[in-house]
């Protein structure tokens, strides 16, 4: 590959590998090695359809706590596990709410290249309460399993959160999370599927010396414009049939997404 993923200015594309309900979550079906064999799937189809890496994360596990339990936490690793066995791409992980210990643990002993954490400097209100910052501890965490290379992507003000300091700018927290170690910016909008405003993703750019990417609402009709400003994005719902999450990846979904930010 020419390019570098992950650099400003690549046009990063990362697929999203939803995980179905894991073990003693709400909708958890019984059926474990559904769990591994649909992350699989999914992880192929999307390499295939020509993503440049994906992120595993726990999407099915509503409603979310902060923090994983053991069986996610072992759940999750041996998806990411089966997913980094099964592609050539980069792999990421993503332990839904914040666990951002349980995301650098899984990360180390998979060969992950990447973590997502959607609340790292942000102090935040969500379905199960308040969450606070967690940079402090995730790069001292980083640091203490001897895993510095593991890239960090921050959200900043993150989807299905709301800030509890409603006069913090995306700037302030965009910049902070640089300034704590974030190795790149994720900016949402407010819910899964809904476009990321082109304006926060400008705004984030103006102020930060990091890759920034758009991590909401990415789909073949604003690929090409999001990408204009964005180093990259990080594309889920757009790629299932009917945006139904727990849907497998649809390769001709996926492939029209890429294509229409070849053209």
């Amino acid at each position: 590959m020419s390019r570098e993923v992950f650099s400003i200015g690549s046009e990063t594309v990362i697929g999203m590998v939803h995980c179905l309900p894991l073990p003693t979550t709400a909708g958890f079906d019984g059926d474990y090695q559904k769990i591994l064999d649909q992350a699989v799937q999914d992880a192929v189809t999307l390499q295939k359809a020509g993503v440049d890496a994906v992120i595993v994360e726990n999407m099915g596990d509503t409603p979310f706590s902060a923090l994983l339990n053991k069986a996610q936490m072992a759940a999750l690793t041996a998806a990411t596990m089966a997913v980094k066995k099964a592609v050539q791409i980069p792999v990421g992980v993503d332990a839904a709410f914040n666990d951002c210990e349980a995301n650098i643990a899984i990360a180390a002993i998979t060969g992950a290249s990447f973590i997502r954490v959607p609340v790292f400097v942000d102090t935040v209100i969500f379905t199960d309460g308040v969450i606070y910052p967690c940079a402090k501890k995730c790069m001292e965490y980083r640091k203490a399993m001897g895993k510095e290379e593991i890239k960090v992507f921050a959200d900043v003000q993150v989807k299905h959160a709301h800030m509890l300091i409603s006069h913090i700018t995306v700037e302030q927290s965009a910049k902070e999370a640089v300034d704590n170690g974030a190795d790149g910016i994720i900016v949402t909008g407010t819910q899964i599927g809904e476009e990321t405003p082109i304006d926060l993703i400008k705004r984030v750019k103006n102020v930060v010396k990091v890759p920034v990417f758009a991590g909401s609402g990415v789909k073949a009709e604003n690929i090409k414009e999001q990408m204009q400003i964005a180093d990259g994005a990080i594309i889920g719902s757009s790629l299932k049939e009917g945006g139904v999450l727990s849907n497998p990846i649809s390769y001709d979904l996926a492939k029209n997404v890429l294509d229409h930010l070849h053209i």
